[in-house]
């Protein structure tokens, strides 16, 4: 097996979580969703306003790395929902799904062989594809820190 192959497949190890932070989808269905639009005491934001912003940035490195007519958000406004909860249920479900799929889709980029860790990704020539690898993990794993928070303050967790 090539380096190269080698710490790809690490990088999806740490991206999947369980490294070095718990993987989300070890805990995402413990909170129910009557409880993922409150804000704790203390605290400016609800489980599902975390979850919403992981997601928004996962998909944004993504579409960063991979997409050619990439189109730069605006922060903070496009990065964090617009209300603490969710709309529904279904929007819930929607966007559980979508956290998946993407990191899905990212794993899929990083395994294909025409893509070099080190190269520069579609949409700058000062990023690698490393860099913004390490970024979703990075990212991923802090707010999953706050989502274990949130968790205990509203007595969903187990771990």
């Amino acid at each position: 097996m090539s380096q190269e192959i080698a710490v790809k497949e690490q990088i999806i190890r740490h991206l999947e979580g369980g490294e070095a932070f718990l993987p989300v989808g070890e805990f995402l269905d413990d909170i129910s969703f009557t409880k993922v639009g409150i804000r704790p005491a203390g605290l400016p934001y609800s489980f599902y306003e975390i979850f919403y912003h992981i997601t928004f940035v996962q998909r944004d490195i993504l579409a960063y790395t991979t997409t050619v007519n990439y189109q730069a958000r605006t922060w903070p406004g496009d990065y964090w929902p617009a209300y603490p909860s969710p709309v529904n249920e279904t929007a819930w479900e929607e966007l559980k799904a979508e956290y998946f799929e993407d990191r899905m889709s990212l794993s899929k980029f990083i395994k294909d062989d025409q893509n070099e860790l080190m190269a520069s990704v579609l949409n700058s020539q000062e990023h690698s594809l490393l860099r913004e690898l390490l970024l979703v993990i990075e990212h991923t794993a802090y707010h999953t820190g706050q989502l274990q928070v949130i968790r205990r303050l509203l007595d969903v967790y187990d771990n």
